[in-house]
């Protein structure tokens, strides 16, 4: 069945660097939830102008705090001074801004500083694109996820909780704190939902959702079988978003580089118990293996 949404919602399906956007135009004020990944603020902000005209942004809401969910956040800001809202449990660390809390220097990753009017927290019911949505916990993925959901129109917005294929890295097991149950428990709230259409945080708009949780369920048990699969998927997503980013990686130098990463540096020593050549030798393998990547003159390039 093709996806069909509310006309006042509209999705901007992005590249995996950057999370979709999901605007909605409603009759009396415009909102955005998530905003990518701040190397492509720029290309955020066209999308939104271009669907908005001459209507400002009024609210911009983020389903976690991870880069490639708020990186266009500071833009989208100055562009529009807009009202912003974050997960609650996240406040104190962006009034910080402490990149450490937020992740931002353990995963090696950018996001401009920005600011927050208010917060969301599970529970809240918020009136976007004039439809009810509530805030529902979406733990796992990140401790502090949110999901949105509309029942009258059976509409998900799911974050990294459940993809068509899957879901987003487990962190939280990789920094010692738990996570495999707490996926499990988002996976079984959503299967509570009446959902029929899903806004994936990454991929397409999806409606078979019994069967996308069929695939999560069968992911969440080869990981949690053994750990050192979860940071072994770690290390390659991460590797990939690197690439995504630059485009081209010099293999020569890719050992200290990942090395420089806190996350895989730590999933490295702790887990998977390779020195940093043979760790960067298997995650390059793996992505050409996957067609992910493809090696030529002493580089790693993108496909």
């Amino acid at each position: 069945m093709a996806p069909r949404l509310p006309p006042s919602v509209h999705v901007f399906e992005r590249g995996w660097l950057s999370s979709n956007n999901i605007l909605f135009t409603g009759a009396y004020h415009t909102a955005l939830v998530d905003s990518g990944y701040v190397t492509h603020a720029a290309q955020t902000l066209a999308l939104v102008r271009h669907a908005l005209g001459a209507r400002p942004l009024d609210l911009l809401l983020n389903t976690h705090l991870h880069s490639d969910h708020c990186g266009g956040n500071a833009l989208l800001q100055q562009a529009y001074r807009c009202r912003t809202a974050i997960p609650a449990l996240e406040a104190d660390k962006v009034a910080r801004w402490d990149e450490d809390a937020l992740s931002y220097r353990a995963t090696g990753q950018q996001c401009a500083r920005f600011s927050f009017d208010g917060t969301l927290a599970p529970g809240d019911v918020l009136t976007l694109g004039d439809l009810r949505w509530l805030v529902l916990a979406a733990p796992g993925h990140d401790p502090h996820a949110l999901l949105l959901f509309c029942e009258s129109e059976g509409v998900l917005i799911s974050g990294d909780a459940l993809w068509e294929n899957g879901f987003g890295v487990i962190f939280p097991e990789l920094a010692g704190e738990p996570g495999f149950t707490e996926v499990g428990a988002t996976l079984d709230l959503i299967a509570t939902l009446d959902a029929r259409t899903v806004i994936p945080g990454h991929g397409a708009v999806f409606t078979d959702v019994g069967a996308a949780l069929a695939r999560a369920r069968a992911r969440l048990d080869y990981l949690s079988a053994d750990p050192v699969r979860n940071a072994q998927n770690a290390v390659k997503v991460l590797l990939k978003f690197l690439l995504l980013e630059r485009r081209t990686l010099d293999l020569a130098a890719l050992p200290g580089l990942l090395a420089g990463i806190p996350l895989v540096e730590r999933v490295r020593s702790r887990l998977l118990l390779l020195e940093p050549e043979a760790l960067t030798a298997w995650a390059t393998g793996a992505l050409v293996k996957a067609g992910a990547a493809r090696i030529a003159a002493g580089q790693l390039i993108d496909n």
